[in-house]
């Protein structure tokens, strides 16, 4: 045992320093994180045996919680609002066509068997979030396209999740043809929403009331609230990735006291999950039985690629404003991901014959999905002219991390570009009062704010203003770039 204690942080490390070099080319971290996991794995290195499947399943869904917390946390309300017909129509009942194409493809017309064509096509219905927003921040995509995308992709995983859990449970039990699995189903759809939002309440309540001097007791707080919100679902047979999803979201579009710290740690905290969770599902695949399956692989990756998200698009987005090329796009831009790869646990854990042959599939169509469309996906947007290059990240930030009451907030703006294009002096801005330039960041350097300097297109601005003047401090500085 002791030598997983020189094994996992050296497979860490070195999955940090190949995310590092790999990035220019846009591959993922979760790419990486597999594949550091089946090399260190049991057949080819053979440095760390694992072959745990209801360990792995525990571990993943742990992962998973605080996943599809972040994701619900980083969606933005006005984002929502923007694309929410579109958005949550394709992470509902997009997911429901993508699953149902899938599956009459699989069986109706190439005869797989009725059962791993019904576990295949729920556990892969949903896009990754995580594959998806490493690949597009190098692009600039239209708005309402861009927002479609990323809103999608964080919130589509709790439908897949339904389904999966009610076709296993269903096929485990021997109910497939019942109708007792649609109330379940309904349950847990609409149970799982309301307790989160009934739990995001009393978080809202209880971190405002708290004060404690050690900033560490918002953090113990905040893995407490995301568990006990997954342990009351699930206790009362609703869904909890669901429930905890809608939590990460009414917290992150409201104010409460250390939200920023609470933002940096649920970031840190996924990222190190993301890690976790492929790193041990890479340590659970077993690539010589490959050879078997990986034909039906292919077919389901084209399957799924070029028949049944272009379905869901195509029919899913009927009269919402999107072009040709915009719908092309987005049936391009799914990306499978984190998800189906840990949904591909449950017919394992649950002991069904056919799980490891579905782990399988899943897994070798998902490693398709990343790096084929994840490898072409910016490629696809400059071909159809929907994207123009991105603005670089800029290299300083500012954190205000309040522990009282207050409503002064950091505000960042992104001046237009293009890059370096003159725009007014700080002394001509008609700031609100009370309103202070605290930093301008250009490219690799930090530029010191005074009266005389002169803003340049793609700056990113951080103002501290209070919070009820964001609009009239965007207003100041966009509307002076114009």
């Amino acid at each position: 045992m002791d030598i997983a204690y020189l094994i996992a942080p050296l497979l860490l490390i070195a999955i940090v320093l190949a995310s590092v070099w790999l990035d220019r080319w846009s591959v993922p971290v979760i790419i990486v994180a597999l594949a550091a996991g089946i090399l260190f794995g049991s057949d080819v290195l053979n440095l760390w045996y694992f072959s745990n499947v209801h360990l792995a399943n525990q571990v993943s869904n742990m992962a998973l919680v605080f996943i599809l917390f972040q994701g619900g946390f980083a969606t933005r309300r006005d984002s929502l609002r923007l694309v929410a017909l579109p958005a949550i129509g394709m992470a509902t009942w997009g997911v429901v066509l993508t699953a149902l194409a899938t599956f009459l493809v699989l069986w109706g017309v190439l005869g797989w068997a009725y059962q791993l064509a019904a576990l295949i096509a729920v556990i892969i219905s949903s896009t990754d979030a995580a594959a998806t927003f490493s690949i597009l921040r190098r692009q600039s995509l239209p708005p309402r396209l861009a927002s479609t995308v990323e809103v999608e992709s964080a919130a589509n995983d709790p439908m897949a999740i339904l389904l999966t859990l009610v076709a296993v449970e269903a096929f485990a039990s021997g109910q497939s043809g019942g109708w007792t699995i649609v109330p379940a189903f309904l349950w847990k759809f609409a149970a799982g929403p309301l307790i989160g939002w009934l739990v995001a309440r009393g978080s809202l309540a209880l971190f405002n009331w708290l004060q404690p001097q050690d900033r560490g007791h918002y953090y113990v707080l905040f893995v407490g609230i995301v568990l006990l919100t997954y342990g009351l679902a699930e206790v009362s047979q609703a869904s909890g990735m669901l429930a905890v999803f809608t939590v990460g979201y009414l917290l992150g579009n409201n104010a409460f006291i250390y939200k920023q710290g609470i933002a940096n740690f649920s970031s840190a905290l996924s990222t190190v999950a993301n890690i976790a969770m492929f790193v041990v599902l890479g340590l659970l695949v077993f690539p010589h039985q490959w050879g078997s399956i990986w034909f039906d692989g292919v077919i389901l990756f084209l399957v799924l690629t070029l028949v049944a998200r272009p379905f869901a698009v195509w029919l899913g987005t009927v009269r919402m404003g999107f072009n040709n090329r915009e719908k092309a796009f987005l049936s391009w831009s799914g990306l499978r991901g984190a998800v189906p790869v840990v949904l591909a646990t449950y017919p394992m854990a649950r002991g069904m014959e056919i799980g490891q042959e579905v782990f399988n599939l899943v897994f070798f169509a998902v490693i398709l999905s990343v790096s084929v469309q994840g490898s072409t996906l910016g490629w696809l947007a400059r071909l159809l002219r929907l994207a123009a290059p991105a603005k670089p990240s800029p290299c300083y930030s500012l954190e205000l991390m309040t522990m009282s009451h207050s409503d002064l907030d950091l505000i960042v703006v992104d001046m237009p570009g293009p890059a370096g294009n003159p725009g007014p002096l700080i002394q001509d801005l008609r700031l609100p009062q009370g309103a202070v330039i605290a930093m301008i960041a250009r490219g690799p350097e930090i530029v010191s704010p005074r009266g005389n300097t002169q803003l340049r297109g793609w700056d990113q601005i951080t103002v501290l203003a209070h919070a009820r003047d964001e609009h009239a401090v965007r207003s100041a500085l966009l509307g002076s770039s114009t």
